[in-house]
């Protein structure tokens, strides 16, 4: 197998032992698969300091607005998300993961985190930069791709 394609299957090996560890941990909280990725996408909103809407939360997991309303009505039932008016415009709704939440997956995936941070400090800073690049690109390939496949 040619170097590139090898990579390529690393990736894909990591990405699946990523989502398992991500389906233990909604199994664990009985949470939905699409929970799951509803808090990733409103924690990285908030890490981009994006205002995480209704809509957009929408478009990004790729549901239409009833099925979002479901979601966000179980999430917060559970503490997970919090619904607040926007300041800039009361007609809109903003969404925040709350602190349970917050706590629940730095419980859950805070080890594989803080084993990751160290095992990246061993690289060199253009190591690093490398690596980065790198995901960067793939992330950019695959949201591509999605992208063509979609009706």
């Amino acid at each position: 197998m040619t170097e590139p394609v090898a990579a390529v299957h690393r990736l894909r090996a990591l990405t699946v032992e990523l989502d398992l560890l991500g389906a233990e941990f909604a199994q664990k909280h009985s949470l939905h698969p699409t929970d799951i990725r509803a808090l990733i996408c409103l924690l990285d909103a908030d890490r981009a300091g994006t205002r995480a809407t209704p809509g957009w939360l929408g478009g990004q997991l790729g549901l239409e607005s009833a099925s979002v309303t479901a979601l966000i009505d179980r999430m917060t039932k559970r503490d997970l998300v919090l619904r607040e008016p926007d300041p800039s415009d009361r007609r809109r709704v903003l969404l925040r993961v709350t602190a349970h939440a917050s706590e629940l997956g730095t419980t859950f995936f805070g080890p594989v985190i803080g084993r990751a941070v160290d095992e990246l400090a061993r690289f060199t800073p253009d190591q690093r930069a490398t690596i980065d690049e790198f995901l960067t690109t793939m992330h950019a390939v695959v949201v591509a791709a999605r992208e063509q496949q979609s009706p």
